[in-house]
């Protein structure tokens, strides 16, 4: 049993070590970094990567964290909409805007809550619709934080254009993913429907990897460029704060459970 529980702790030591300024990791950076051999390593990412949580570069030899984690997000749904509830009607409260919560799903951005805002022009999605997220905010805020092979990946099926702002190329996108990863929030103007604007940021995981996007959404005459900017400020401090109280937490507690059904091929590494 403690051999189980030491793999598993070896295995969140192993994939703590990827970050937004280091997604590709060989294996002798990866072995250095936790302090564990080449031999117990590579037996751990070999488990890791039957189980899609990490992902090798054949061409480099290079490791990256895997689309499980994205796949993940779905798992802990019911806790972040439990525990970001509060966040977002204290949001939509004192911004006057509808605000909602969001995870990648495919191509698509999936709602999940929806605050409407009490003011008498307004706009929601409904819980449960999919919008593409090339060209929401929610969807780039997301994207913008996946590395750049994942989002190609994503983007493959192409840029429908909805109206005269929707990014057409994968310049385009990319340029804008750029620019949210730089701000650390993404604004939609009149991208996916005419006259409206919207401006989102990630719930990021403690490696950098986002489970979830958190939006303001209203007509373009009442949400500005330059209040979005401000907004999207406001909006950071929110999603870290839903990531300190539940997101992490969350998916440490789902890793913990999937890894432990792999512990048995992994602790022959001690």
């Amino acid at each position: 049993m403690a051999q189980s529980v030491r793999a598993v702790e070896r295995a969140m030591e192993i994939l703590s070590c990827f970050s937004r300024d280091n997604p590709a990791l060989s294996l002798t950076e990866i072995a250095e970094s936790v302090q564990i051999s080449k031999s117990t390593v590579h037996r751990l990412l070999a488990t890791l990567e039957s189980r899609r949580f990490i992902t090798r570069d054949k061409s480099t030899g290079t490791y990256r964290l895997g689309f499980q984690f994205i796949e993940m997000a779905a798992l802990v749904d019911m806790d972040l909409q439990r525990w970001s509830r509060p966040y977002l009607q204290h949001l939509s409260t004192s911004c006057g805007e509808t605000v909602d919560l969001a995870v990648l799903d495919g191509t698509s951005m999936i709602y999940l809550q929806v605050i409407e805002s009490q003011q008498r022009v307004k706009l929601a999605v409904a819980i449960g619709q999919r919008l593409p997220a090339y060209c929401t905010a929610s969807g780039k805020a997301f994207l913008a934080f996946l590395p750049i092979e994942q989002v190609n990946q994503i983007l493959r099926e192409g840029f429908p254009k909805y109206t005269e702002r929707t990014p057409t190329s994968l310049a385009a996108v990319h340029e804008a993913l750029r620019a949210a990863r730089a701000q650390g929030f993404a604004i939609s103007e009149q991208e996916y429907e005419q006259d409206v604007n919207a401006v989102a940021a990630p719930i990021l995981s403690r490696a950098q990897v986002p489970i979830a996007a958190i939006a303001v959404a209203g007509p373009s005459y009442r949400l500005t460029s330059d209040r979005m900017l401000d907004l999207g400020k406001t909006l950071r401090g929110v999603t870290e704060a839903i990531a300190r109280e539940v997101g992490v937490a969350a998916i440490t507690s789902t890793m913990k459970k999937s890894a432990s059904g792999s512990a048995g091929m992994a602790k022959q590494g001690g």
